[in-house]
């Protein structure tokens, strides 16, 4: 992820995400994507790819074009899929996106490590792929999970639900964790448990009221945007503009 940030010059991942559209019309959808993503492509150094896109187009047909068109445009391909199921499930699902080309995932640690996380960190590591978790999301409703106050198993203290998942991610050895854009503090609090060991991926940027600037100055390694770009009029404008912003921050 870094050598792509590097070569391009950004540390925007694309949200390839778009509005509901009738599956009759997913030809319109792949058709549409291609050309944002040939558009955008100078601007960012990866793309996250949602259910919007897998639901219509299916996995192994149009979102596997446009993953080999992401990864020869010399970008990665993360799947947003918040895996959040038993070990066993976890595996399948990762083998299933791996084999359609994405370089990395996003799971739930809610689901914990014993026969959740453990499994899909082995059938990732053991294919060289990467694992994201998420840590903090850019919604509001986000504080009623994962700001909620618990007693850590471990040391029998209270603690913040994120604070326990930021902490883990760098016990596992996760990839990168996921803390919204629009939380600023929160990144700068995560940040201190993580350090450079685990890069922040921050989401919410734009439409969500996030501020790119002030996410990075927090501590995000990468800003995660969407319809900031995916919906503006000239999405390769929109995409220049904030890789622009945030350069020398």
């Amino acid at each position: 992820m870094q050598k792509a940030a590097e070569s391009k010059g950004s540390r925007i991942v694309l949200a390839l995400d778009f509005p509901y559209e009738s599956p009759e019309n997913r030809g319109v959808i792949l058709s549409r994507a291609r050309s944002i993503l040939q558009a955008v492509h100078p601007y960012i150094c990866a793309v996250k790819i949602n259910h919007h896109l897998v639901l219509p187009l299916g996995v192994f047909d149009g979102v596997q074009q446009l993953v080999e068109q992401i990864r020869g445009q010399g970008l990665l391909a993360i799947m947003y899929a918040k895996i959040n199921d038993i070990g066993a499930n976890n595996q399948t699902i990762a083998q299933y996106y791996y084999a359609a080309g994405f370089d990395a995932l996003i799971a739930n640690p809610f689901i914990g490590w014993e026969e959740g996380l453990k499994p899909l960190f082995e059938v990732s590591q053991r294919l060289n792929r990467g694992i994201i978790l998420l840590c903090y999301m850019s919604h509001r409703g986000a504080s009623e999970g994962y700001g909620q106050t618990v007693i850590d198993p471990e040391t029998g203290e209270q603690t913040l639900q994120y604070i326990m998942f930021a902490r883990k991610a760098a016990k596992y050895g996760a990839d990168g964790i996921v803390v919204g854009a629009t939380v600023p503090q929160k990144i700068a609090e995560v940040k201190h448990f993580v350090g450079d060991n685990v890069p922040i991926y921050s989401p919410g940027v734009g439409t969500q009221g996030g501020q790119a600037e002030e996410a990075i100055k927090a501590g995000a390694s990468y800003l995660i945007v969407g319809r900031e770009i995916t919906m503006a009029v000239d999405p390769a404008q929109a995409a220049k503009k904030l890789m622009e912003s945030i350069k020398g921050v």
